[in-house]
């Protein structure tokens, strides 16, 4: 559990945002997002639900905090590669970051953190992208385009293998009521929609967003500092 000291002798337990990031983090772990609120958050910590809010003054600023802080181990690429496998290697870490936690990606979609962690691992996309001869306007669109596939991706990932929801992502329900329409096409694509190599996927889709951008390079339209 969190390091935030507990109440004793009729004082309140001290709080401050970062162990109360912590333990929030933990409880998302043990009971999911659905079931994490302000008020659990605060019997975890042995305060009042009140005493949260001069830290977060809504549960959305608190799920941008835990967002936030999930990011912390992204690693910057490294000095040497060449711009698509630097690219790639972001987007595998920024879903890495988010599978480490149960309903990760459903935390981090829709927050806008412009904490450090965040800021960094946007500065990494566009700085690659930028740094290969990108204009400016077409490497922040590529950082939105691989962001949102990749927190898309694992929203998806995370929610098909979701504690007690097995029924609402099962494959055999998914198979009798495709094998009994007239779905041909979706028949023999089956084995692939229900299987759970969600890795093959991810990496499926990463290499065409990938492509694509590498289709811009080559059309020479890029001009940017490394451009010609």
């Amino acid at each position: 559990m969190s390091s935030t000291s507990s109440p004793g002798r009729g004082r309140p337990a001290r709080l401050d945002r970062s162990s109360t990031v912590d333990t929030a983090l933990q409880l998302l772990d043990s009971l999911g997002l659905d079931d994490l609120t302000m008020r659990r958050l605060a019997d975890s910590l042995g305060v009042q639900a009140g005493a949260l809010y001069r830290h977060f003054a809504t549960k959305q600023d608190l799920l941008t905090a835990m967002a936030e802080r999930m990011l912390a181990d992204i690693p910057t690429p490294r000095e040497n590669g060449d711009w698509d496998e630097l690219l790639a290697d972001l987007a595998r870490a920024l879903r890495t970051a988010l599978l480490t936690h149960r309903d990760g990606a459903r935390v981090f979609a829709g927050t806008h953190s412009t904490g450090a962690h965040t800021l960094r691992f946007s500065e990494s996309v566009i700085g690659v992208l930028r740094e290969a001869g990108f204009t400016d306007a077409d490497a922040a669109r590529a950082l939105m385009a691989v962001a949102n596939f990749t927190v898309g991706h694992t929203l998806e990932e995370q929610a098909a293998l979701r504690p007690g929801d097995e029924a609402d992502a099962d494959p055999e329900r998914l198979r009798q009521a495709v094998e009994s329409g007239p779905f041909p096409h979706l028949v023999a694509a089956l084995p692939t929609l229900t299987g759970t190599d969600f890795t093959a996927h991810f990496e499926f889709g990463l290499h065409l967003l990938v492509q694509g951008l590498q289709a811009l390079d080559e059309s020479g339209t890029r001009r940017g500092p490394g451009g010609a």
